[in-house]
């Protein structure tokens, strides 16, 4: 089963990977439409260029059709039609003759990794560009002469497109996952978080559920700002948790960078959730943050967001550059990325606080939650049970519970479901006390 629902992802990350997305422009517009055919309720909007944001404004829309150089003699040396990184983003038009010492102006690379294209934008600053490996670069340098280099391209007032979907619950309290779709070719830092907010959605709807659930499909930064300049009042009133999917592909790691403060709900379920199912994970502070979180967590905002991913986005090699493909991915990373958060889900749905409704220990055996006939080695079977017992005294949440007996909170749902069963357990409701 999980091996399937890997698949599923995989399969849409495949198909999305050619695309060539940016902050704005067709590339959004076609990916949001493929993942619409996965997810129905996904609706897209669109905001015009110039529009003021907080302290931004939306930019202008930026369109590419072909970037090349090639030789006097007509060969091509990079060719954007083949890979998409080969032109920095939001580059303007050229047609020139130049010599390799001006061009070479023009060309980035990443030294320390010299057989890979790197991927660099330039949204803020007019400015051309062409992306290459650092090993072609340097045998261009040996040959010298002149090179054609063109870059097809225009800005434009269009807009900026992002994608939302709300899926309503029984409370208008919701659970926020948040997406970006503006990288072009790069599997697990761009393809990845879609694909998997895709699965999840879908996974919500296959089951009832208490809370609402929003996903957004956002051009990184930018795309989040303009989102929270017309939700953050709603979102600060109604966001229970929140993340940020990102790089959630591979297969190498499990991480999680904090909320600003690190004390949000979203961050004890993911501390917990993680050291459960992998003790080994990577735990970033606030401080290494670099995604939307940044948006999210700013002064005024305060969304408790933590940002999950396999490989964290700026710790692996392969990111931001072209050794980010599909190789890098693979079903078992998407079941790996799609078991935490069903299981941060899950436990969000059921975290209340608990209250056993017995004075003294309940007696178990009456109940067929413990066997009536007591010997040595028969204590740890019911060890779980009764610390949970132990806790759930009206103030403590599930995870305040798991994390003070030192178990995992998804571990404990069935001891909540069977206490309650029995008339144990009961929830102290909001506003009506224990």
């Amino acid at each position: 089963m999980q091996n399937d629902i890997g698949r599923e992802m995989y399969d849409i990350a495949e198909r999305i990977f050619p695309i060539n997305r940016s902050l704005t422009g067709e590339g959004v517009r076609e990916t949001l439409r493929i993942l619409k055919e996965y997810l129905p309720e996904l609706e897209v909007f669109e905001v015009p260029s110039g529009t003021p944001v907080f302290d931004w404004v939306v930019p202008r829309e930026w369109e590419c059709t072909d970037a090349y150089i090639e030789d006097m003699e007509g060969n091509r040396i990079i060719d954007y039609r083949k890979l998409n990184l080969h032109v920095v983003g939001y580059s303007l038009p050229m047609d020139e003759v130049l010599e390799w010492d001006r061009l070479k102006e023009l060309i980035y690379t990443q030294p320390d990794q010299p057989e890979v294209t790197p991927y660099i934008t330039s949204y803020y600053e007019e400015r051309s560009g062409f992306c290459m490996p650092e090993n072609l670069k340097q045998q261009l340098e040996e040959k010298g002469g002149r090179y054609h280099a063109v870059i097809k391209s225009r800005l434009f007032n269009g807009s900026l497109t992002y994608g939302e979907c709300i899926l309503p619950g029984e409370s208008e309290k919701e659970i926020f996952i948040s997406t970006y779709v503006c990288h072009p070719s790069m599997a697990n830092n761009e393809c990845s978080g879609p694909a998997l907010a895709v699965r999840l959605a879908k996974w919500v709807k296959e089951r009832k559920h208490k809370y609402t659930y929003r996903f957004v499909f956002l051009p990184e930064t930018i795309g989040s700002i303009t989102y929270l300049s017309g939700h953050y009042r709603e979102l600060k009133k109604n966001t229970l948790a929140g993340f940020v999917v990102s790089c959630v592909g591979d297969d190498r790691a499990y991480s999680m960078v904090e909320s600003r403060y690190g004390n949000t709900l979203t961050d004890r379920l993911l501390r917990n959730v993680l050291s459960c199912i992998d003790p080994g994970y990577r735990h970033y502070t606030y401080l290494d943050r670099g995604s939307d979180e940044r948006q999210y967590n700013a002064p005024g905002i305060d969304l408790p967001v933590c940002t999950f991913s396999r490989s964290k986005y700026g710790k692996y090699p392969e990111y931001h550059t072209s050794a980010d493909d599909m190789r890098l991915i693979s079903s078992s990373g998407f079941a790996g990325s799609f078991r935490v958060m069903t299981r941060c889900m899950e436990i969000l749905e059921k975290n209340e606080n608990y209250l056993v409704r017995v004075l003294c220990e309940p007696m178990l055996s009456k109940r067929n939650l413990q066997s009536t006939i007591s010997r040595k080695g028969t204590y740890e079977k019911v060890k779980r049970l009764r610390n949970f017992i132990a806790y759930a005294d009206g103030t403590n949440d599930l995870l305040e519970i798991a994390d003070r007996i030192h178990e995992s909170a998804y571990d404990l749902l069935p001891i909540v479901k069977e206490l309650r069963e029995v008339g144990v357990l009961g929830v102290c409701e909001e506003g009506n006390g224990c």
